[in-house]
């Protein structure tokens, strides 16, 4: 068994700062020293939506408070970590820039190793950071930028078998809850509304359920909520509360069953004994319901993060560096910021490719 091995992980590809300090115990298992997050809703609040170089500056106007915050939380200093992890992609350029420049400048002043990690695996190991899981697993990555079934058989080894063709299923929710007048980031509040909402009112299309596999789409489920919210408004002059409250429960359960479905489709190709979800859209627990009925079906244990460990943070990427240092993985001060950066290279591009590479 390796020794104990304590880094600093810093996240910042979207609109979270976040640094935090873990620590692998000899015997493999994990504890989070402390974890720094510094949302930044407020910020893009009047803009209904991230505007990324706002994302950025405010990333480099808090990156350092959050990794000092970090070791203070742990009683740490520099000197007591064994290396750095930094998310390099994919993500907001500008926002990643930020994160690699200040990680760059600690190795090069400490001496310690520097590993870059992928934000997605970040999230698809947040299973062996909380529970020690062994290989291999089935992960459900859903948030609000990308949606795809993995099998994780490693720290570097991930095989995609399915993906969104079109929106995220967090990407969903925002847009839901901006048509519906309701504040960012929506998935929350969408949730919020719908718990006291009737979801059988609106019968909302379960996209792609009538063909084979494990891909998904959303786009088409977002334009029928905005037609049946017109016509509502055509037909009553407005929206009542209790119409609004209607339409998320109806588009939530949609996104649910057509998740469930496509999740008892990946468990059949990748019969497992476990099925782990991670991502922002994880903390909905109508979502966590539905999945784990089906887990149970399957005979599969279901295991979801935390609530605080479902959204970006600096916990997983410390864990991601460390799984990647312990497979003998490092970088130097080449290593550069991917906007675009697929976990299953070998995957054909489900979201468009281009200079910058395939989306997902």
């Amino acid at each position: 068994m390796a020794d104990r091995i304590t880094f600093l992980g810093i996240e910042s590809s979207c609109d979270d700062t976040a640094a935090a300090v873990v620590r692998r115990e000899a015997d493999g298992s994990a504890v989070i020293l402390a974890s720094v997050v510094e949302g930044q809703v407020s910020l893009h609040a009047p803009f209904g939506g991230v505007v990324p170089e706002i994302a950025a500056r405010a990333h480099a106007e808090r990156l350092d408070h959050a990794v000092e915050a970090a070791l203070s939380q742990a009683g740490l200093g520099l000197g007591d970590l064994d290396g750095i992890a930094v998310t390099a992609g994919p993500g907001l350029i500008g926002g990643l820039l930020s994160g690699l420049m200040l990680a760059k400048g600690l190795s090069a002043a400490t001496g310690l190793p520097m590993v870059g990690v992928n934000h997605l695996a970040g999230h698809a190991l947040t299973p062996r950071l909380t529970d020690a899981c062994a290989w291999p697993y089935l992960m459900l990555l859903v948030s609000g930028g990308h949606c795809q079934f993995l099998a994780v058989e490693g720290p570097e080894s991930y095989r995609r078998l399915g993906s969104t063709i079109d929106d995220a299923p967090g990407e969903a929710f925002d847009k839901i809850a901006k048509l519906l007048g309701l504040p960012q980031p929506g998935g929350p509040f969408v949730e919020r509304e719908a718990a006291s909402g009737d979801a059988r009112r609106f019968r909302f299309p379960r996209p792609l359920l009538d063909r084979p596999g494990c891909d998904l789409s959303f786009s088409g489920l977002k334009t029928a909520v905005l037609r049946a919210r017109d016509e509502v408004i055509a037909a009553k002059g407005g929206l009542t509360l209790q119409d609004r409250r209607d339409l998320c429960a109806g588009f939530q359960l949609a996104v649910a069953d057509v998740l469930a479905e496509k999740t008892r489709r990946a468990l059949a190709a990748f019969p497992v004994p476990l099925l782990a979800v991670a991502g922002g859209v994880a903390a909905n627990q109508a979502i966590r319901a539905k999945l784990e009925t089906v887990a149970a079906e399957a005979g599969a244990t279901f295991l979801a993060p935390p609530l605080r460990l479902c959204t970006d943070n600096g916990a997983m990427i410390a864990w991601a560096g460390i799984e990647r240092f312990l497979a003998g993985e490092t970088d130097d001060a080449g290593l550069a910021a991917r906007s675009r950066w697929p976990l299953d290279q070998s995957a054909a591009p489900m979201l468009g490719s281009g200079k910058r590479g395939a989306k997902a």
